[in-house]
């Protein structure tokens, strides 16, 4: 799966998990640059993107993740 495939699924998982459809993430993306992103909503996105690519992020990835690009090299590696 290549980097842009991940990117555009994950940019619908977002726009549905904040209900805003005009987030287009990106490498840099963080929680800072999304308005709703909270602790609570962050538990939505990390299920909304294990159901999307059918993974599972351990613990330490779920709270070490600093970014949408890290999420993303955990995504390739898993499928």
């Amino acid at each position: 799966m290549k980097k842009e495939e991940i990117y555009e699924r994950l940019n619908n998982v977002f726009r549905d998990v904040f209900d805003d459809d005009s987030i287009t993430v990106c490498e840099t993306t963080t929680s800072n640059d999304i308005e709703d992103w909270d602790s609570l909503e962050h538990i939505n996105l990390i299920v909304a993107v294990e159901q999307e690519f059918g993974i599972k992020f351990n613990m330490k990835e779920v709270t070490t993740m600093k970014n949408v690009g890290e999420m993303v090299d955990i995504i390739i590696s898993r499928v």
